[in-house]
């Protein structure tokens, strides 16, 4: 059975519901590459509002901390990411996903109650190489349900949150519950924050003004635990993490399909973070960073290839291209990519793929892959 959400009727049901916890399931026909049907739901969640006087995103408007910790309202989208490889004591490998999403569909950006015009969005994710365990918070801002503070950084959504002990996100601590998992993890930085593109401004296009201000941790440590059910006992787990944050007034623009991301630890002191932008009738805008806790390098589209392998059919019969070849010919490297569990299609208001991948080539690395708009 497909099952198609309308934004609008999105809205209007967090508009007028009192409590809102929904999970959004979002099914599309999929054709590989130049026969993709553009996804026209999350083109019109994340693509510029012309009606509504959102700030723009500019060049020459550093990304800093600790100013940009916390959310821009003026904005019209705001995304803060967290991504971690764990293992237990006996060796075995899990990924955890958080999202953290705000939009507002008009300029009542402070308006108290019912009136405030952001909404959120918030997904949890644990999964291993045989299984996922994933829920989604909706909620609307301005009634108490979800929203940010500043000092203390605090960011939650009903019993869902994060906490800063200042107004960074690190030190910082995730608790998730739900009524069939939950996790506690708490993560400090070992190395950089970093700033894609131009000090965080970073171009989404070739040519259009399409772009977002943009902020990394690729060099995080994590410890704590995961409770997979209600009847197991907790199970303590350590690892790595990346954090991404993004925002501005139009997170894709208005021919764009998609976008495919990936971010690889190549090493305790090397990210390879690279992203591939899928426009309609036009070859991919690529752009990413190389970075070690001494410096950043800043890919640009002429520096990287990223070449789909091969398509894979997941439960649903939704067709992916699941492995990928990735080439930075300046900085010899040359990874192929496969994923842990092919079964990582997340159902949210924003649907995509999103789980741990595994490299061969020159580098044996892991990380994670985000693929959207198939």
């Amino acid at each position: 059975m497909k099952v198609r959400v309308s934004l609008k009727y999105l809205i209007g049901l967090l508009i007028f519901a009192s409590v809102v916890s929904v999970t959004s399931i979002v099914y599309h026909d999929y054709q590989f590459e130049d026969e993709v049907e553009p996804n026209n739901e999350i083109r019109a969640l994340l693509s510029s509002d012309t009606k509504h006087a959102f700030l723009p995103v500019l060049p020459n408007n550093p990304v800093a901390l600790p100013k940009d910790s916390p959310f821009h309202p003026d904005y019209q989208q705001e995304w803060f990411h967290y991504f971690a490889n764990v293992r237990d004591k006996q060796g075995h490998s899990y990924s955890v996903q958080w999202s953290f999403f705000r939009i507002a569909h008009d300029e009542r950006l402070e308006e108290l109650g019912w009136l405030n015009s952001q909404v959120y969005f918030s997904s949890a994710v644990i999964s291993s190489n045989r299984k996922v365990w994933r829920e989604q918070r909706v909620a609307r801002g301005g009634i108490g349900q979800a929203g940010v503070n500043a000092l203390p950084l605090r960011m939650w959504i009903d019993d869902w949150a994060w906490r800063a002990l200042g107004r960074n996100p690190f030190p910082g601590h995730l608790d998730v519950k739900t009524d069939t998992f939950s996790l506690s993890l708490y993560s400090d930085l070992s190395g950089p924050y970093v700033l894609p593109g131009d000090k965080g401004f970073q171009r989404k296009h070739e040519t259009e003004p399409t772009a977002t201000y943009n902020l990394e941790a690729p060099f995080i440590k994590v410890y704590g635990q995961l409770k997979l059910t209600k009847d197991t006992d907790p199970i303590a787990v350590e690892g790595s993490a990346f954090m991404s944050k993004e925002w501005g007034s139009g997170l894709m623009s208005n021919k764009q399909q998609g976008w495919d991301k990936f971010v690889l630890k190549l090493d305790e002191d090397t990210t390879l973070s690279v992203n591939r932008y899928r426009h309609e009738e036009e070859l991919p805008y690529l752009f990413g960073t190389l970075s070690s806790k001494e410096k950043t390098i800043v890919l640009q589209n002429k520096d990287i290839a990223i070449l789909p392998l091969n398509k894979t059919v997941i439960e649903g019969g939704r067709v992916l291209p699941l492995e990928w070849r990735i080439l930075v010919p300046r900085y010899n490297i040359d990874l192929k990519t496969a994923p842990v569990n092919k079964q990582s299609w997340l159902p949210f208001v924003v649907p995509y793929w999103e789980g741990a991948i595994k490299t061969t080539g020159t580098d044996i690395a892991q990380g994670y892959m985000q693929l959207t708009g198939y």
